[in-house]
């Protein structure tokens, strides 16, 4: 599935994973790294690493906080106008998968994918304890 939102993605020069963190930060504001992370249930590692290209492409705008760890993200003029050009794609090719898979199969897909997010938001919750 992702590889379907990759293709599309591909020809705006956006990977799927940076698209939906031009989603979150268009809809959270600013918000720190960490949460951001959670938020998305990835590593920090990948995380730091996708935000560095997007940095460097202007699509995100970084503050560090009170503590010199901590970062705070926005989302930047060139990362709205880049979002802006991707939404029609990635929602042509997500109504383009809902319809082959059909109503019933695209809510089980949907409730599922939740469910896994869920699952690996608390099993990092648990690793940081």
């Amino acid at each position: 599935m992702t590889q379907l939102y990759e293709d599309a993605l591909r020809p705006l020069g956006l990977r799927a994973t940076q698209f939906t963190i031009l989603q979150v930060l268009s809809r959270a504001g600013e918000i720190s790294q960490g949460q951001l992370g959670e938020m998305l249930a990835m590593d920090s590692t990948s995380l730091t690493r996708t935000l560095g290209i997007m940095r460097r492409e202007g699509w995100v705008a970084e503050r560090r906080g009170e503590d010199r760890r901590e970062r705070w993200l926005r989302l930047a003029k060139t990362g709205e106008a880049r979002l802006s050009r991707a939404l029609p794609v990635w929602e042509k090719t997500q109504s383009e998968l809902r319809n082959k898979l059909g109503d019933h199969t695209w809510t089980n897909l949907f409730q599922l994918t939740n469910q896994l997010t869920e699952l690996a938001i608390n099993g990092q919750q648990k690793e940081n304890l």
